[in-house]
């Protein structure tokens, strides 16, 4: 069950109108009416995903009243180096050393995948407790001037405390629904920098380092994954979809939200989210947007909860879970990664 929640913005926000500043061929009005979103974070130079993690994941621990966690999962797709995992450092940075600590990547699913493998876990009784963080520095992977990806996405990170507990508990994993389909592997990829392309000394492509996606195949896509997933979710912890009292789905589009609601016939009115303040902040966008809704009181303890997320791989999941106590909210003052040089 979720004992804790945290969250952490970089101290950057970049308003659309900034972005057409910087000299990006767009406009306020064309990101909002396509998008949704009207501002996202940056970290400032020096700042890695690490950073953003730690403070997400020492939150966490803060508003559950622990200072400790038996492991620690850290879903990323910009990790701070290609080797080692950033989950070992995070680990050691939050004073838990010697904790068991990975990665996980699926990239904007990343977060519900985590949590599946965090609360099989405890279920298993291999830990009796999991920090699962959602970090991301995407600012450090997308081209700025291509409009199609540079409007999007910002940084950020997200986390829970879960803990073993029973499904009556409030905050408790009630089913998953995991799903991947590489035969679109290249609707959302970055093309160079691993073990097929690698970068070499002199290499001239460098668009191909930049993340890019194919934005209206992806669309499609989301739309039918989120929806059958959320479906096969709904099915298994035999909830009609009717009694869903909150849905959250990961923050990568208004028009793909609206649609996933629509088709699931669930009112405006239960649907929580903060992408017009964010952006798309890929695996840290579920447990940002739990946070923001817990920040406003949005939900009530022990309300069904529906998260669904989809991101490259291709990757999809949703989860069926009851919204935590009050107490697992208990949230300090919102953490700022720090400015300049990595580390605290």
């Amino acid at each position: 069950m979720i004992a804790g929640l945290g969250s952490c913005l970089p101290l950057r926000r970049i308003t659309n109108a900034d972005l057409v500043q910087e000299g990006l061929n767009t406009s306020d009005e064309w990101i909002r009416t396509r998008t949704g979103i009207r501002a996202r974070y940056r970290v400032a130079p020096g700042v890695g995903t690490a950073d953003l993690a730690v403070a997400a994941g020492r939150a966490a621990l803060h508003s559950a009243g622990r200072t400790t966690a038996a492991c620690v999962l850290v879903a990323t797709t910009t990790p701070d180096r290609p080797c080692p995992a950033t989950a070992p450092e995070v680990a050691a940075r939050l004073g838990l050393s010697g904790t068991p600590a990975f990665d996980l990547a699926a990239v904007c699913s990343g977060f519900l995948y985590a949590a599946q493998v965090a609360s099989a876990l405890l279920t298993s009784g291999t830990f009796d407790s999991a920090l699962v963080v959602g970090a991301e520095t995407y600012s450090a992977i997308v081209d700025p001037q291509d409009r199609d990806t540079a409007v999007i996405f910002g940084d950020g990170a997200g986390a829970v405390l879960l803990e073993r507990g029973t499904t009556a508990d409030p905050g408790a994993f009630i089913r998953f629904d995991l799903g991947s389909d590489g035969t679109h592997s290249d609707l959302i990829e970055i093309p160079s920098g691993g073990s097929r392309r690698p970068r070499r000394h002199g290499d001239t492509s460098e668009a191909d380092h930049f993340f890019r996606m194919r934005g209206r195949e992806v669309y499609g896509q989301a739309v039918l994954r989120m929806t059958a997933s959320a479906r096969t979710v709904l099915s298994r912890a035999q909830w009609p979809a009717a009694t869903v009292e909150a849905f959250i789905g990961h923050q990568a589009n208004q028009r793909i939200l609206d649609a996933v609601a629509q088709r699931l016939l669930l009112p405006p009115e239960r649907c929580h989210g903060n992408l017009r303040h964010v952006g798309n902040t890929a695996a840290a966008s579920i447990p940002l947007a739990m946070a923001d809704a817990a920040a406003c009181h949005l939900v009530g303890p022990g309300a069904r909860t529906l998260l669904t997320a989809f991101g490259g791989g291709l990757t999809w999941g949703s989860a069926a879970l009851t919204w935590p106590a009050a107490t697992a909210f208990h949230l300090p003052p919102e953490p700022r990664p720090p400015q300049g040089e990595q580390h605290e």
